[in-house]
């Protein structure tokens, strides 16, 4: 008879934790426990396990290959004991427990922020966690349920629902104008100061782009680039240059006439997609957030 303590659910709930903050000590703030409770747990599971898990120092706190290993393991296990408890507790209204999303900069604290601060007011149960990363994000990799993004969505074993509708228009303010010209056509924009940004979904610094004539593509330059969306939109306020931005974002600006409408025939979809791993598209909670925010958006004005 095996008499190896097994895992227990929380050691794991706690290693993922530690993982996914690179510290004992930010982790234990995060979830509200002691430092020594998180170490005594990890060296606990560890023993359990039979591995060492981190490599510590007195600077950082690293997986080592066996924690790598494992650390996808212990997040499925976790989450497959969340969703046995939603599906047999189907009676239960209020959806409850950790919901990890992540969405971009501009759009997660413009949009996204105050939506989940009515969906926290209406659901108190549910603990929510935000991470905003002007970046490709990879759900499984990195323990996220939920990823409320713009653009498109190419990778598989994910699922995906339309949340919102938008696009990404050119523009630039009319003091560029005046001293550049305004282009009349796509190729008229590599000759001028463009302000590429980074953005999660498409190649940096090519501009795709629908018009009258179908889909076309255009390489853009410029002295100024970001991955930031605040930054590329004041920019473009300065006069440095030709954006390509979301409707949301400079739709104030357009109607204030501080930016004017370049090429208005040309747009690239871009609309908000709420993106889940496909396994945990039956979770209550990421259904009810998902729900929640389409109604959100189409009252706010980004209707799907």
């Amino acid at each position: 008879m095996n008499t190896t303590p097994l895992p227990q659910l929380d050691d794991l709930r706690l290693f993922c934790g530690v993982a996914r903050h690179g510290s004992f000590a930010t982790a234990a703030r995060t979830l509200g426990v002691s430092k020594a409770l998180i170490s005594k747990r990890i060296a606990l599971l560890e023993a359990a396990l039979q591995v060492r898990l981190f490599h510590r120092t007195t600077r950082s706190v690293t997986l080592t290959p066996q924690g790598e290993l494992a650390l996808p393991w212990a997040r499925r296990i976790a989450e497959d004991v969340d969703l046995l408890g939603e599906a047999l507790s189907q009676e239960r209204i209020a959806p409850a427990g950790q919901l990890r999303l992540c969405s971009s900069t501009g759009f997660g604290s413009r949009h996204l922020a105050p939506a989940l601060s009515a969906l926290a007011t209406q659901h108190p149960q549910l603990h929510i966690e935000l991470e905003l990363l002007d970046r490709p994000v990879d759900l499984i990799e990195e323990g996220f349920q939920l990823d409320i993004r713009l653009g498109h969505v190419h990778e598989g074993h994910v699922t995906a629902r339309r949340v919102a509708g938008n696009r990404r228009v050119l523009c630039a303010s009319p003091a560029y104008l005046a001293r550049h010209g305004t282009p009349s056509t796509l190729d008229e924009l590599r000759t001028h100061r463009c302000i590429p940004i980074r953005e999660r979904d498409q190649d940096f610094a090519r501009w795709d782009l629908v018009g009258p004539e179908g889909a076309a593509s255009v390489r853009v330059s410029g002295p100024l680039s970001a991955n930031h969306g605040g930054a590329v939109r004041q920019w473009a306020l300065d006069g440095h240059g030709i954006i390509l931005r979301s409707t949301w974002d400079v739709q104030d600006d357009l109607a204030a006439g501080r930016l004017v409408h370049v090429l208005p025939d040309h747009h690239q979809p871009a609309d908000v997609w709420a993106v889940c791993p496909s396994r945990l598209s039956a979770s209550a909670k990421v259904r009810v957030c998902v729900e929640f925010l389409a109604d959100w958006f189409s009252r706010a004005g980004l209707a799907a």
